[in-house]
């Protein structure tokens, strides 16, 4: 599996304070850790929103947004849930 960040998620996640910067990682490591062995860890929130475009809880408030395609990831944004929702609108 490849993992890659859009432009947009890293500005977003620099901007983040250094709680939920860790929030994040975490997060991504327990879907990478998923996608490795199959164990999905029980507050993930994976949850698919459209045909490739997924999304996990990286905190209470906070989703992680990312495409998935064959053998790639890539992670598109990060936010609350309401501008998650707009952005999928968008999109």
């Amino acid at each position: 599996m490849k993992y890659f960040t859009s432009s947009l998620f890293k500005r977003i996640v620099k901007k983040l304070d250094f709680q939920k910067q860790e929030e994040i990682k975490r997060a991504i490591s327990e879907l990478v850790a998923f996608f490795d062995s199959g164990l999905k860890s029980e507050g993930m929130g994976l949850k698919r929103l459209r045909e490739n475009i997924w999304e996990i809880r990286a905190s209470r408030s906070d989703r992680i947004l990312f495409n998935f395609e064959k053998d790639e990831i890539h992670f598109l944004v990060v936010s609350g849930h309401d501008e998650i929702r707009r952005y999928l609108k968008e999109v």
